[in-house]
């Protein structure tokens, strides 16, 4: 394997990291740079395929995890909170011995939340050390998308 396929193929990972700057540049960087080298070196299609795998199954999780942290969250909130004055909102009296077990699910989910997006960045910089010494790298909890 030749140092320009460990470089394009350390660069996919990294471009990854484009989410925090572009929307969806997780993607799209990812997608394009792939698509144009995957047919010559079988080592930039397989770490091309694990970064949109990783990626892939990122979103779901997150999308997961929002879909049942977010109206539980705001539900117990918007339930125990008084509206003073044209909508202005009163937490000060916002009792803790309401916060049941439902609720305890919804802030543990996006904790779980914050710790995967942590956990996603380190784990693409990982992949990406990984692939620059020319090693093949399998994100965890990945679901094989792309074969």
């Amino acid at each position: 394997m030749t140092t320009n396929e460990k470089n394009i193929a350390t660069f996919i990972h990294l471009s990854t990291l484009t989410q925090y700057l572009i929307p969806f540049g997780n993607y799209i960087f990812p997608i394009i740079i792939w698509s144009s080298k995957k047919n010559e070196s079988e080592f930039v299609d397989f770490n091309g395929k694990q970064t949109l795998n990783f990626q892939l199954s990122m979103f779901l999780y997150s999308l997961l995890l929002l879909l049942i942290a977010v109206p539980i969250i705001l539900y117990a909130v918007f339930n125990n909170v008084d509206i003073v004055n044209n909508y202005n909102y009163d937490f000060d009296n916002f009792p803790l011995s309401k916060i049941t077990g439902i609720v305890m699910i919804g802030i543990i989910a996006g904790l779980i939340f914050c710790f995967m997006k942590a956990m996603e960045f380190f784990l693409i910089i990982y992949a990406a050390v990984k692939s620059s010494n020319g090693e093949n790298y399998k994100y965890p909890l990945s679901i094989p998308f792309f074969k």
